[in-house]
């Protein structure tokens, strides 16, 4: 299974995307698409003419010809890589959930790793003297399935909300004296047990939504603005030639390098991670340091600030000056009115409460609204489809790039059998061992979920194909509170939070699974083969996952309110499922009216986004991100910041330097930081402590 890289004549047709892709989507996909920087104006000018007139050679011949049976797109070394870069990037998103709980899209991120690593292999073996056939993009779009797939498992598998917050540490922070956290509410984290779950919730969803596929892709043309972005970076390096591809590689390896290095000297002054260290550093003062002001040197989270949007780094920021810079310090002062004195600041009826209660009425405000507007279009939108498909069917000529496309993808199809058998099959398995693993969720509980399953993923997918929104945990938190509310105080925590996560991964799998087959019908990538590296990369993200979980759970202190790895949405979970018991008598004082107040602020704040002009809408900030620095702490929305004022400058200085460099340098800094945690992570399980704490102290 050794290759070598070989030159690709296969391409698709980029003139047809620009024409139904929707502006947000524009903006990702030029991004993916410049991928050039002559030096002088007229270099750029030639070079354009003849990379057009080879796009429509190629395109020519792509449609001329048959692509590879779907057999032949799965490779051994394509697995490989799979795995690699799927464990690397389970790695990266565990860090990022167990520290703040927010990971940005790592999707095109992942594509450019699979086409770097894939071209450094096949470089290596060309001077080695083997030989092996050419590197094609539907390899290139397996690889990336395959490694999302792994890596979504640590995004959205639960270990950092609600399988975490069902851990004593999470107990305790909640409040053991509220009559709604129940002690038989405890389950310690399990590698069996959680791998097991996982096996089941992840694998229902995969099969869910199989006999929709035509439907949602060929029939409906859903856009699913994700998929189309990374079919577009695909397609951009198989058809541009290897000019990008050494400038990306060469930017990436530079600044995985420093990265790296950099995680290493700092890890030498941190022997006590809550007061030592550059993670510590107090940039603006110690009383800023104080209030979580300070910028800590992470170019984990300045990578994932140049990858996440303005808007998203703004909104981070804004929530931290409105929390730390100006709420918690007045609530502070009024203890002994508000709160008993005698409380320590992590009781969940001291501050600690306010900052977990209103960082929920963010979230729930924002969520619903989304919800419910996602929900009202898709009705809207399939009526609308509906009523004119008579029309539509008369008047849309499908061009040659799209019947090759359309041809490709149906005669590859995955028969409907297989999507009722393995829905039925796994939903039965489900329906037996989940009551097993959480005797609180009951079995008609679960038979009732998987009854609804459908209905909800469909809904769910077909809003994601229109706004590129998975509204996935929206979905998990309704079922977190309505079980929580029907299943009694002794057993509503654990139903709550157990039927969250198997509503959330049914409905997000099938999510993903669907923007993926549109990335395949781009590219010419066979259906099946897609499904199974799908397939593939959920069973390696099943047992990867928890591995990465265990690896921060046993050298680090996670869930610690005062650590870096504070887990914030675990405690968020759990205060969810104690509300759903409980009711509003799980609030401390005067929290309710202030609850109200930021649940009737993400609701107008979506409201002026959605129906007033553009040049106001556009500087609403987003509720559900202000409400993440609420407890996080706002270290980590200045790293973010900066990473966002690089990308800005950067643009203003050399846009179109910018739009080729941009990916592979936050892809650079993020792998390289977060591939240190495996050796920190070595070191702590040995016991090995750095030798020097660096810590600031007033004069």
């Amino acid at each position: 299974w050794i290759f070598m890289f070989g030159k690709q004549e296969n391409t698709q047709g980029e003139k047809e995307e620009k024409e139904n892709r929707t502006p947000r989507t524009e903006n990702i996909a030029i991004k993916a698409m410049n991928m050039e920087e002559p030096k002088e104006k007229k270099e750029i000018n030639h070079d354009d003419e003849e990379e057009s007139l080879e796009e429509e050679i190629i395109i020519e011949s792509e449609c001329s010809g048959r692509t590879q049976p779907w057999t032949k797109q799965i490779t051994v070394r394509g697995v490989i890589a799979s795995i690699i870069i799927g464990s690397v990037y389970s790695i990266i998103a565990m860090k990022l959930n167990l520290t703040t709980g927010m990971v940005p899209n790592l999707n095109v991120s992942a594509a450019l790793l699979a086409y770097v690593f894939i071209r450094t292999w096949t470089k290596m073996v060309k001077r080695a003297g083997f030989q092996a056939k050419p590197f094609t993009r539907q390899e290139n779009t397996m690889i990336q399935t395959c490694a999302v797939a792994c890596y979504s498992i640590s995004v959205g598998g639960g270990f950092a909300s609600y399988l975490l917050g069902l851990n004593r540490k999470t107990y305790e922070l909640s409040g053991v004296h509220n009559e709604g956290n129940s002690p038989s509410s405890v389950k310690e984290p399990g590698f069996g047990w959680m791998t097991g779950y996982l096996f089941i919730v992840c694998f229902v969803g995969l099969f869910v939504l199989i006999p929709l596929r035509k439907i949602m892709i060929v029939d409906l043309k859903l856009t699913y603005p994700s998929g189309l972005a990374t079919a577009v970076l695909i397609n951009g390096f198989h058809t541009r030639g290897d000019k990008m591809a050494k400038k990306q590689v060469r930017g990436f390896m530079k600044y995985f390098s420093f990265s790296f290095l950099w995680g290493f000297f700092k890890w030498f002054y941190s022997a006590n991670e809550e007061e030592c260290g550059f993670s510590q550093f107090p940039t603006f003062g110690l009383q800023a340091w104080k209030n979580t002001f300070y910028f800590d040197f992470s170019t984990t989270f300045v990578g994932a600030g140049m990858i996440c949007s303005h808007l998203v780094n703004l909104s981070l920021l804004l929530g931290a000056v409105l929390s730390y810079g100006l709420m918690w310090p007045l609530i502070s002062q009024l203890k002994g009115e508000w709160f008993p004195e005698s409380l320590q600041e992590s009781d969940m009826k001291s501050l600690y409460g306010y900052k977990a209660f209103l960082s929920v009425a963010l979230i729930l405000g924002d969520g619903l609204y989304n919800f419910t507007k996602i929900l009202a279009s898709t009705v809207i939108n399939i009526h609308d489809r509906v009523k004119n498909k008579n029309n539509n069917a008369m008047n849309n000529k499908e061009k040659p790039i799209e019947e090759k496309q359309n041809e490709t993808f149906i005669r590859e199809g995955i028969p409907m059998w297989v999507g009722v058998v393995g829905y039925l099959f796994f939903s039965i398995v489900s329906i037996i061992v989940i009551p097993i693993m959480f005797p609180q969720l009951k079995w008609y509980f679960v038979i009732v979920a998987y009854i609804l399953a459908p209905s909800l993923a469909f809904c769910n997918a077909y809003g994601a194909g229109l706004a590129d929104i998975n509204m996935a945990y929206n979905y998990g938190k309704v079922a977190l509170f309505v079980l929580a509310a029907i299943s009694g105080k002794q057993n509503g925590v654990v139903a709550g939070m157990a039927g969250c996560g198997l509503i959330k991964s049914v409905i997000s799998v099938a999510c993903i699974l669907m923007q993926d087959f549109k990335t395949a019908h781009l590219t010419f990538t066979s259906p099946r083969a897609m499904f199974a590296s799908q397939v593939l990369g959920t069973a390696f993200g099943c047992v990867i996952a928890p591995l990465s979980f265990f690896l921060f759970y046993k050298a680090f202190d996670v869930g610690n309110p005062n650590g870096e790895f504070k887990a914030p949405y675990a405690l968020i979970y759990r205060n969810m499922a104690i509300l759903g018991v409980e009711g509003f008598s799980a609030l401390p004082h005067h929290c309710l009216q202030l609850c109200c107040g930021f649940f009737a602020f993400a609701v107008a704040v979506n409201v002026v986004r959605d129906f007033s002009p553009a040049k106001i809408g556009k500087w609403m900030p987003l509720p559900m991100v202000m409400g993440v620095p609420f407890l996080v702490g706002a270290y980590f929305a200045i790293d973010m910041a900066i990473g966002t004022l690089v990308v800005f400058v950067w643009h203003k200085l050399d846009a179109k330097r910018a739009e080729l460099m941009v990916p592979a340098v936050a892809s650079g800094l993020i792998c390289g930081e977060g591939l240190w945690i495996l050796p920190a992570s070595v070191l702590a399980l040995a016991k090995i402590k750095p030798p020097i704490c660096m810590k600031f102290l007033s004069s």
